[in-house]
């Protein structure tokens, strides 16, 4: 429920007030105004509260993701009707993205909007397009896309966490009375969180470890004697760890990473039971400390082939390569298990997107190299890359064929290199499997009886 909220007051009706406005309940349909496009949308109203007098609605984008939620006046509401109303913003007064990704002026002046990352993300996101690194998505443990619960309110407007301040997208269940916060201080080495600043800097004068509490099983290689500066193929500027956290040996930590990431993750709804997963923590380090900038985790015990369970990388931290870098990481930790991977299903808009832009690379970079036919299964074991996942991936770049109740890869060496050229360009960082010191957990093994 909102903070503020209060079913038995009226909004004010006395002089100076509005009196004219409709009022609007929980569940009612209706079109909206949303900040993202300027556009009118077909809405849910989930709630609402009274501020200054009037009532504010908080509404759900029909057929958007929820993160789109957001709180809007009673102007920007319309009685629900089967085809909405045109929209009092003209196409050609929005926005448009231009090919290097800002955000240009209508009028075709050449002159670049000053908008905010946020505004820049939320048009994207509104207009299906999907950035080169933009990782906020899970294939949650076994809950599907269709999202079963009803919408509900987000209670936490923005955490700080180290030196950022991000806007969060979901509603989280932090425990009272941190779930009535519009903020919350996290400490980005323990992921504890305070309601005051001046806690959380109590908190860090006090503490002595500034890592995950787990192993560091990969650091990024150093640059090349005489180039301090350098950055590219493994290495990175900052340099990057991963540690492995075991969820029934950290469980508070991992708990609060659960907490953490629900903010981001619409899907997620593991929040306590992490005794059976490992959590992979990725790093960036300096002289303070190792700055959390994402995650993934994975099942210790998994009969299916999957090597990931979700996945997130910060909102501050996107964009930079590390989502891609996660995945690419889970997949060389398959090849050390001996198997192929692929992740948890369902995905969620985000992660569909993701996968299939990492899939589509490696594939297309091993169709590059091989001469001659080659086989879903040979493709399968130089990438640790499930069969069906190959399949789906070439099918949708018209680069196999079915004949004969089988699959056959007919990689034209044009064609090929077409699609290969929409990803020359990328910045990407490769795992360096010398710098990966990590073995796989022993299998369980049946006892026998006596």
């Amino acid at each position: 429920m909102a903070e503020g909220r209060d079913d038995d007051a009226r909004p004010n009706t006395g002089r100076g007030a509005s009196t004219s406005a409709a009022v609007f309940e929980p569940g009612q349909k209706a079109t909206c105004i949303a900040s993202f496009d300027g556009q009118q949308h077909p809405a849910e109203i989930v709630d609402r509260r009274i501020e200054r007098g009037e009532y504010v609605y908080y509404v759900h984008y029909i057929e958007r993701d929820r993160r789109l939620d957001e709180w809007v006046t009673v102007d920007k509401l319309s009685s629900w009707a089967t085809t909405p109303r045109p929209s009092l913003a003209r196409l050609d007064t929005l926005p448009s993205i231009s090919v290097g990704g800002d955000l240009t002026s209508p009028t075709g002046d050449g002159n670049t909007l000053k908008v905010t990352r946020r505004l820049k993300r939320k048009y994207e996101e509104a207009h299906h397009l999907a950035g080169d690194d933009h990782h906020g998505h899970g294939g949650d443990h076994g809950h599907d896309k269709d999202h079963h619960h009803p919408p509900r309110v987000k209670n936490i407007q923005v955490i700080e966490f180290g030196r950022y301040e991000m806007d969060t997208w979901y509603y989280s269940p932090y425990p009272e009375p941190y779930a009535s916060c519009t903020k919350l201080y996290l400490c980005e080495y323990t992921l504890k969180y305070f309601r005051k600043k001046k806690t959380l800097l109590r908190h860090l004068a006090k503490l002595d470890i500034r890592h995950p509490p787990g192993d560091e099983i990969y650091r990024s290689p150093p640059p090349p004697p005489g180039q301090p500066n350098y950055s590219g193929g493994a290495v990175t500027k900052p340099p990057i760890s991963v540690f492995e956290v075991d969820g029934k040996k950290a469980k508070v930590y991992c708990q609060n990473l659960c907490l953490l990431s629900k903010l981001f993750l619409d899907h997620k709804t593991l929040y306590y039971d992490v005794d059976p997963f490992l959590f992979y923590v990725m790093c960036e380090r300096d002289q303070h400390g190792y700055h959390m900038v994402g995650y993934f985790s994975k099942e210790k015990s998994c009969m299916e082939d999957y090597n990931l369970a979700c996945i997130l990388t910060l909102p501050a931290y996107q964009r930079k390569g590390y989502g891609k870098f996660l995945i690419a990481f889970a997949y060389e930790l398959s090849r050390r298990e001996g198997r192929v991977g692929t992740p948890e299903r369902p995905l969620s808009d985000l992660g569909a997107v993701s996968f299939r832009s990492y899939w589509t690379r490696v594939l297309l970079e091993q169709l590059r190299n091989v001469k001659g036919d080659v086989s879903i299964k040979e493709m399968s074991d130089a990438t640790m890359i499930r069969g069906q996942d190959i399949v789906e991936t070439l099918q949708s770049l018209g680069l196999i064929k079915y004949w004969k109740g089988t699959h056959l890869i007919h990689a034209d060496p044009r064609v090929v290199q077409e699609h290969w050229a929409k990803f020359a360009h990328q910045r990407v960082i490769e795992v360096d499997p010398a710098c990966l010191h990590w073995q796989p957990l022993p299998a369980p093994t049946a006892r026998k009886r006596p």
